[in-house]
């Protein structure tokens, strides 16, 4: 074969290629993978499964007891000494009054606010809820402060937390608003709310029917408790005697019509109420159902909001509330002829009253007033009608 050199136009005569050994054959060696033996793979296998059950039983308890229970269970949970040591060795079986939950999930008993099915649960609170509205709030009514906390010197037995909002001017006065108490039949209030908001959404009607039965039968307060079962009661009928007369058996009727305890604790959330929360049927006589002054003072403000209640809801509502039997508290301490909305609770060692005034020259403001007190004692009622009475006078005069 040649090639030309185009500068010297002369022949360069290039080497030929065999082309048969041009490319090299590639011998693959297969590799015979010998089978291994069927015991030994088995007792290997054996070997493997003691060592890990090995940590398991004698490695995890030491860590679980030096790095989990010593710097949490002991410190933060009162257990006795047989408790203490029954969880300390994990080996051994644990005493049968320690909650394992209790140890596996330490804030599920503490910090919740719904439950289900027997658990606790966290739920996120909506702040940003456009139908409920805040309180706005501009002075503090600090005369008046003085003269309750005057009046709280001479009932130290008496823990009061309230609150008190004028609408006219936004002055308030607060003391322990923000503290938790328990609300005895003031549930009510967000119970009845919440079944007009569920009348609203069309998941029920006020001529809806429910039967009386021996499952929803309550000691207490009402009378519906000694009614044969089988009775008929329209969601009318069962919304005013949980207000007017405090009917528990009519309550947990309610409760359960809208959903159980669970849906008025979602109520509760979706209006931005942290601190409220249902934990028992009616009646609660532990106390377990609790709220503060000033969020049951945001829903009491809210009746009148048209973006949260409509007009029906609220007339229904205002009607129950105007008609409430009890008059021997709040009510008490203020001008007959005024009128008074409210919802009065008693578990025996909290009393109060929580409402709105509408004074006769037009003035109107909304009052809670939670008292924690010695079970039954009468200082309670005395307490809350001369707090009342000072408080009336002087807003309104």
């Amino acid at each position: 074969m040649y090639a030309y050199n185009y500068r010297t136009t002369e022949q360069i005569e290039r080497p030929r290629v065999n082309r048969r050994t041009q490319y090299k054959r590639t011998v693959v060696k297969r590799t015979v993978i010998k089978k291994r033996n069927p015991v030994l793979n088995f007792f290997s296998r054996i070997i493997a499964l003691s060592i890990i059950l090995s940590i398991a039983y004698f490695v995890l308890p030491q860590v679980f007891n030096k790095l989990y229970y010593q710097n949490y269970v002991k410190r933060n949970i009162k257990l006795s000494t047989e408790q203490s040591d029954a969880i300390g060795k994990i080996g051994s079986k644990i005493d049968s009054s320690v909650d394992i939950r209790d140890i596996a999930l330490p804030l599920s008993s503490r910090v919740y606010n719904t439950h289900f099915m027997g658990e606790n649960f966290i739920t996120p609170i909506n702040t940003n809820n456009r139908e409920i509205s805040s309180l706005y709030l501009t002075q503090k009514l600090t005369p008046l402060e003085h003269k309750i906390r005057n009046l709280m010197k001479t009932y130290p037995q008496i823990t009061p937390g309230i609150f008190v909002w004028e609408y006219d001017s936004g002055n308030y006065l607060g003391i322990n608003e923000n503290e938790i108490f328990s609300t005895a039949s003031i549930i009510k209030i967000p119970v009845l709310i919440r079944v007009f908001k569920s009348i609203e959404a069309n998941q029920l009607t006020i001529y809806d029917e429910m039967t009386l039965t021996n499952y929803y039968r309550s000691s207490g307060s009402g009378d519906l408790q000694y009614q044969p079962d089988g009775l008929k009661l329209t969601i009318d009928r069962l919304a005013h005697d949980m207000i007017t007369i405090s009917d528990n058996t009519a309550t947990n009727m309610l409760m359960s019509k809208v959903g159980s305890m669970e849906d008025i604790n979602a109520g509760l959330r979706d209006w931005g109420l942290s601190k409220t929360r249902v934990n028992n049927w009616l009646p609660d006589l532990d106390g377990t159902n609790i709220t503060t002054p000033m969020e049951m003072a945001k829903l009491l403000y809210n009746l009148d909001n048209p973006g949260f209640l409509n007009v029906n809801s609220r007339e229904y509502i205002i009607d129950y509330m105007s008609h409430v039997k009890n008059n021997r508290l709040i009510q008490a301490g203020i001008d007959p002829k005024a009128l008074f909305i409210h919802k009065t609770g008693d578990i025996g060692t909290m009393l109060g009253d929580a409402g709105i005034v509408y004074a006769p020259n037009g003035k109107r403001y909304i009052i809670v007033i939670l008292a924690n007190r010695p079970f039954n004692h009468p200082a309670g009622k005395d307490f809350i009608q001369k707090a009342s009475s000072i408080i009336y006078k002087e807003l309104v005069g």
